[in-house]
């Protein structure tokens, strides 16, 4: 426990080096390694899925990333910040998940997956469950781009890298994602 402690206290540039450190030694099998690198990386990356694919996915989603993270830590080359290389990978999954959500859909009309019951489920303060519902509400496009750039703080480009579109359409999908819940919230 006092580990955690440590980690949550850590400057930005020490929590990197933390980062690589254990990301090598995960790599070569250490599980308490591993263990450190999910206790500083799993609520962002819950946080993440929950707004870019919803409640109802994001425990799958996030069960998911670590586990694929566990498969590919040996491709991790340090040429960026290890939690710049998590949330990319991060996001392919969600990406990913959603197109499998989209086949869903399209193969059942009329059968909406996110009405099942789902275990587990948290409640939160009424304002919180306005802000995630409103981003719910908005389309794929902008929704992605406004987590990526609004709550993630990645620039412009790096989201379309990562969404494979130009830097202008995320530009544009962010102010219509904005425009939105401006106008869901009047």
């Amino acid at each position: 426990m006092g580990d955690l402690t440590l980690a949550t206290r850590r400057k930005p540039e020490e929590a990197a080096a933390a980062d690589l450190k254990d990301a090598a030694s995960a790599a070569a099998g250490d599980t308490v390694a591993f263990e450190r690198l999910y206790s500083r990386h799993v609520a962002h990356i819950h946080s993440m899925c929950r707004r870019m694919i919803g409640e109802e996915e994001a425990d799958d989603v996030t069960q998911e990333v670590f586990v694929r993270l566990w498969r590919k830590l040996g491709q991790f080359r340090g040429d960026s910040a290890f939690s710049t290389w998590l949330y990319r990978l991060a996001v392919n999954l969600i990406l990913g998940r959603r197109t499998v959500i989209g086949s869903y859909r399209s193969r059942f009309p009329g059968v909406d997956p996110s009405g099942l019951p789902v275990a587990g489920r948290r409640t939160t303060p009424e304002l919180k469950m306005d802000f995630e519902v409103a981003i719910q509400q908005l389309p794929q496009g902008a929704r992605n781009v406004f987590v990526l750039h609004d709550i993630e703080g990645y620039t412009h480009e790096e989201i379309g890298s990562m969404l494979e579109v130009t830097a202008g359409t995320s530009k544009s999908q962010l102010h219509r994602a904005r425009m939105a819940l401006r106008e869901y919230f009047r």
